[in-house]
This record gives structure tokens, sequence and C-alpha cells, in this order.
């Protein structure tokens, strides 16, 4: 991921919500699905598409536009802050000497008891 989009989503999470809604293409549609007549007649379903991160959210399961609005708006910041987070950093570990001798001690182990299994007898 580029590093502008990482910086657009830092600053578009310090903006209030209105801020956040004068910078997002704002799109109502039908929506669908059960709420009866009213929803289906309705274009109460909002979807937000925040062009400074290419980030689209929506919202349909209200049958209040006001309502769906405010839940893409915070479907929105859920995903800005995914994309504002940097991962740490990974530093390789090495497994300790007490570590590896006690792995290889507990596959001779595990060898033994399953070879006793070929000669017909059981070794713990």
């Amino acid at each position: 991921m580029e590093p502008g989009r990482r910086e657009a989503a830092r600053r578009a999470l310090a903006l209030s919500d209105l801020a956040l809604l004068a910078e997002c293409r704002e799109e109502f549609f039908v929506g669908g699905g059960p709420g009866g007549q009213h929803r289906n007649k309705t274009a109460s379903a909002v979807r937000l598409f925040h062009p400074a991160t290419g980030l689209l959210v929506t919202a349909t399961e209200r049958r209040s536009q006001l309502q769906n609005r405010g839940a893409a708006l915070e479907r929105l910041r859920e995903r800005l802050r995914a994309l504002s987070h940097v991962p740490r950093a990974r530093r390789p570990t090495r497994a300790t000497r007490g570590s590896q001798e006690r792995r290889l001690a507990e596959k001779r182990r595990r060898s033994g008891h399953k070879a006793g299994r070929a000669r017909g007898g059981w070794e713990d």
C-alpha cells in the first residue's frame, strides 16, 4: 500500500463527521431486502466513496436514510482506522538451545515409541 493513502486515512480520521461527509461522494439508492414496501420504494440505502483513499462503504440495513448514513460513516471510520494502521516490524527470532534440545528429545522419544509398534511391543 502506498504511503499517500495511509496519510490520507490518518488525516480523514482527525476530521469531524460533517467534514468527513463533505469529503465523500454520497449516493442514495433503493436497498431492497426485508423491511416492507417503505424500504423497497425509497432510496434509503447509502453508499459513501472517499476519493482520497479510494474506500467505498455501503449501509442498507435500516429503513431510514439518516440511520444508514450514520452506519456508513461508522464503517468508513473503521476502514480508515484499518488503513492507517502501521503493522509493527517483525524481528526474526531463533530458538534457544534448551528448546531445541527439548524438541529433539521429544522427537527421539516419539520415534522410539513408534518403532516399538513395529516390533510388537511398547516402549516409552
